[in-house]
């Protein structure tokens, strides 16, 4: 199945980059026509030969960093087409950066215009073709992957579940062998495990995929001695899930093979680098259109309002539980105090008399924050990603909040997914807390490109009507 799969991910790959390939030659001719420029269709210069490398180059970046090539066929048709829409999206931007370098009167605007909708289009048209065409390649049964499976406990059953689920994968589970029938399982009980070689034998079957829980481990030598004795392949499926969430990854290290828990999308190196260049170009514009004038008005407006610095630093947890200094307008007075006489940690409330009138306005639109994109630009933080609390907050919770410490397995961010959800401010309830905490991990586990944006967008709404749980 695996390599099905990888064989299946080369040749999508190499096909959308053919496709682009031939956008890349139609929108230079049309544009060359655009520019009153002699135009044929297969002639390029040397330097539009290099960019059209370079290109193709970026698509498969772009295209890994939004897992447009993972395995597609379990994933929905819609799901499929956000994913390269994000993908798309993310080469435009790229390109634009590239074009910027290069200024030629064919790669104009009207190119990248022609160039972009271009692609979008003739990869949506060829994607919807290539589901088309596996529905007709798996019609009635033909072409399918014939599985045996050995086992008829929780795994066992679980495995016929998704393969029913997903009729489309070309997947047929012919039945199931163990010492007794299990009812719970959907497939066949073809006899016990000592019959599987007359089964094998009776049967034209293609793999054989051993699900057994750990007390029948024993087993499993002599399944894979009765199975080599045919032309099958052998699976083994462990009885680890239970200690599994839904994000793992099962990868090798020499001769061991290593199953991570909570694996997430931003352990890739890829989209690491492709995150931190968006921190890096979005905190940039900002300042050089947006901050450059805003921050010396509201600093006027801090120091006009109330007595004290402009600029407020606490200590707080970052990626690894490394401690950063996270920098903020100050929204309080200037002798207010983090922690009571108890040396308890206060967390803003509704009223609080530390904070100022304007402090309540800043709060109110987030525009507080907006300094954490200096920590943005020193690379302790993210644009998005999990809110960094303070040090006394991070030291009373992190004992009694179930997975409270994985929120810590990236950067955190000025904006997140909690907080767009709702889960902000005061959180003397528990139940709140772990409320922000799924949701922060449910961020780290299903991190992508397009979440990011989507995450960007609906904090500019909130800090336009304003938070009414930001106080």
């Amino acid at each position: 199945m695996h390599s099905r799969s990888r064989d299946r991910k080369i040749l999508r790959n190499a096909s959308d980059v053919i496709l682009l390939a031939a956008v890349f030659l139609t929108a230079v001719f049309l544009a060359k026509g655009h520019a009153g420029l002699p135009e044929k269709f297969l002639v390029l210069s040397a330097r539009e030969w290099l960019l059209l490398i370079l290109l193709s180059m970026i698509w498969n970046f772009g295209a890994r960093v939004a897992g447009l090539y993972d395995e597609f066929r379990i994933r929905s048709f819609a799901g499929e087409l956000s994913v390269l829409g994000a993908s798309v999206l993310l080469h435009s931007f790229l390109t634009v950066a590239v074009l910027f370098t290069a200024k030629s009167q064919v790669l104009s605007r009207f190119f990248l215009f022609v160039y972009c909708f271009l692609l979008l289009g003739v990869l949506v048209i060829w994607k919807t073709a290539l589901r088309w065409m596996f529905r007709r390649y798996l019609k009635n049964g033909r072409h399918q992957h014939r599985i045996l499976v050995v086992g008829g406990g929780r795994i066992a059953c679980s495995f016929f579940a998704t393969i029913a689920d997903n009729p489309h994968l070309g997947l047929r589970v012919i039945g199931y062998v163990s010492e007794k029938p299990a009812p719970e399982c959907a497939g066949e009980h073809l006899g016990t495990i000592g019959q599987l070689p007359q089964l094998l034998e009776r049967n034209s079957v293609d793999e054989v995929v051993v699900a057994l829980p750990n007390g029948e481990i024993a087993h499993v030598e002599r399944i894979i001695g009765m199975c080599e004795n045919h032309p099958v392949r052998v699976r083994i499926i462990p009885d680890y899930f239970r200690y599994l969430d839904t994000r793992y990854s099962v990868s090798r290290f020499g001769l061991f093979p290593v199953i991570t828990l909570r694996a997430h999308p931003l352990e890739g190196m890829c989209r690491r680098f492709a995150k931190r260049s968006f921190d890096l170009v979005f905190s940039a514009l900002l300042f050089l259109t947006v901050f450059f004038w805003l921050w010396p008005l509201l600093a006027l407006l801090i120091k006009a309002s109330s007595p004290g610095p402009v600029f407020f630093k606490q200590e707080r947890w970052g990626i690894k539980n490394k401690r950063i200094e996270c920098y903020k307008f100050r929204s309080m007075t200037w002798d207010s105090k983090d922690v009571d006489e108890n040396g308890r940690y206060q967390q803003a409330r509704i009223d609080d008399p530390r904070v100022t009138r304007l402090g309540r306005f800043l709060r109110r639109n987030n525009l507080d924050e907006l300094p954490q994109f200096i920590n943005v630009l020193k690379g302790d933080m993210s644009i998005v990603g999990p809110r960094p609390h303070p040090t006394p907050m991070n030291l009373e919770v992190k004992d009694s909040i179930q997975h409270y410490q994985m929120r810590h397995l990236i950067k955190p961010g000025i904006t997140g997914w909690a907080q767009v959800m709702g889960f902000r401010g005061e959180t003397s309830d528990p139940r709140m807390l772990c409320r922000r905490i799924e949701a922060d991990l449910w961020y780290i586990e299903n991190w992508s490109f397009l979440l990011d944006l989507k995450i960007i967008v609906l904090t500019g709404w909130v800090m336009l009507k304003g938070d009414p749980h930001a106080y």
